[in-house]
């Protein structure tokens, strides 16, 4: 090879080596793949509140077919209405004495949030145990003494047994009507009073005996009460006591009688006039849903009747007569728009003492401190003079 062909070859040489140093230096460089975006970030689902921890003290069975039954299905009514949002329980039994006041003490200690107690005599116990748990919201059934933390509620029952008593005047043969009495406060005498103001308005010779058992819940003293009254005359049986024992006596002796609180018609269909009822459901829900919207307010107090959806007369007997049945509900329409008020006088004591002057009419304070029997029923209010 001459050294021109070798001269050559390295130049051919040197050139290929600048080329291909040319074309790297000149190339596109590769980049790295992208690293994948991060995948969003599930935001962490709201915490679900706790429910509100409801309880109800009851002062007799919760079958008792009467008062204490009547809250339990409010209790039910609250359940229906807020499902998950609440727990309720129940005490059911709870004597009016210092056992009340340690079962309540004990549903506060549980952590319930809104505790009713349904019935008078827990009205001590309540204050002194809400003094206690300031945060915590009671409710007291027919009492009159509320606080910060607790209020009072009831429902003008009055209005069931004047309706009751429509019927029952109209139904009597013997112009006697007999009455078992629970305890005498003015809650249940104002229940006896219109009663007999109903049957009077049906008819004027009535005439209203009365037995007291001094117990809510006493189905063996209460028989005996009814029977008592049967003796004595009485054909129409009336009760504000809370079994259904005044209906079973009445079914048994062939005689007549009323539901309280409930619908009684299963105990005594035959000798069942009529069942004047309470539905706590509303007042229950409208309190529930004030305690979960944080708009509940201690220290009031509510009375709701016909007008509210709290009280109505149900299950007539088929043998009561058509007129009697339009006047009771004339009565309830009435009731219901304000037109129609059972306390207008002129009202008279058994004595003839005029209690409500004609053209007047009974304001609640009034009706809470009632005391005395109108005219036409027998005896006196036990602890007057």
């Amino acid at each position: 090879m001459t050294d021109l062909q070798k001269r050559s070859l390295l130049k051919a040489a040197a050139l290929t080596a600048v080329a291909a140093a040319a074309l790297v230096g000149c190339g596109k460089k590769e980049e790295p793949a992208p690293a994948p975006a991060p995948a969003p970030v599930a935001a962490a689902p709201e915490a679900k509140p706790e429910p509100l921890k409801i309880a109800f003290a009851y002062v007799g069975p919760v079958g008792d077919g009467g008062w204490s039954f009547a809250h339990d299905n409010g209790r039910k009514a609250i359940e229906a209405e807020f499902g998950d949002k609440v727990v309720t329980s129940f005490v059911e039994s709870v004597p009016e004495s210092a056992d009340a006041e340690r079962v309540i003490r004990d549903m506060a200690g549980q952590g319930n949030q809104l505790i009713f107690g349904t019935t008078f005599g827990y009205m001590e116990p309540m204050l002194k145990v809400a003094a206690d748990n300031a945060g915590v919201k009671f409710e007291h059934a027919t009492g009159y003494k509320q606080a910060g933390n607790m209020r009072t509620y009831d429902s003008r029952t009055y209005e069931g047994a004047y309706m009751a008593g429509v019927i029952a005047g109209a139904m009597t043969k013997t112009n006697t009507l007999g009455v078992v009495g629970s305890i005498p406060i003015p809650e249940v005498v104002r229940n006896i009073n219109a009663f007999t103001l109903g049957a009077q308005s049906s008819n004027p010779k009535i005439k209203t005996k009365v037995v007291w058992v001094n117990g809510w819940f006493d189905p063996p003293k209460e028989t005996e009460a009814a029977t008592s009254l049967i003796n004595g005359g009485a054909d129409v049986l009336f009760q504000n006591t809370d079994s259904p024992a005044v209906l079973k006596t009445a079914e048994a002796k062939g005689m007549r009688a009323f539901g309280w609180d409930s619908d009684m018609t299963a105990y005594g269909p035959k000798a069942h006039l009529a069942s004047a009822i309470i539905n706590w459901g509303p007042y229950y829900i409208k309190a529930t849903k004030e305690a979960l919207d944080g708009n509940w307010q201690g220290g009031g107090h509510s009375w709701w009747g016909v007008k509210e959806g709290a009280i109505d007369i149900v299950s007539i007997a088929e043998d009561v007569p058509a007129e009697t049945k339009a006047k009771v509900e004339e009565v309830k329409k009435g009731l219901a728009d304000g037109s129609f008020v059972i306390w207008k006088g002129p009202i008279a004591d058994n004595t003839g003492k005029v209690q409500v002057a004609e053209g007047s009419v009974a304001d609640d304070p009034f009706l809470g401190g009632l005391n005395f029997y109108v005219k036409g029923v027998e005896g006196k209010v036990p602890g007057t003079k």
